[in-house]
């Protein structure tokens, strides 16, 4: 299972200690240092079943100072791939690809009720 994370993010460190206390082995993978290519994430977007826009940090300032709120709509979703592949501070996280499905975000129940 791949664990991407900002190692700043409290959220990160949250689902990362979860992780470790479920006893879960991970790779663990630093979103800027190794920000996702677009090719991994167009494969991780298509196994979510979640929209593309589900995978923008929309509370971020990268994504607040880009204006992105008004111009993802009018982007394709290969465009919008493609953005999120310049910058990992513009990717949601922490994210976590296992075999069959992608998390992204933390939420303990969800994270609860899929890795197993």
């Amino acid at each position: 299972m791949l664990f991407i994370e900002y190692p700043k993010c409290t959220t990160c460190r949250k689902a990362k200690k979860w992780l470790d206390e479920h006893q879960v082995s991970y790779e663990d993978r630093h979103i800027v240092e190794n920000n996702p290519k677009a090719e991994e994430l167009k494969e991780w977007i298509d196994k979510s079943g979640f929209p593309v826009k589900r995978f923008f940090n929309t509370s971020g300032m990268k994504y607040r100072d880009l204006g992105l709120k008004d111009k993802l709509p009018q982007m394709s979703e290969e465009e919008q791939i493609e953005l999120l592949s310049t910058d990992g501070m513009l990717v949601k996280r922490p994210l976590v690809i296992g075999d069959d499905f992608v998390l992204v975000g933390f939420k303990e129940e969800q994270w609860g009720n899929t890795i197993k």
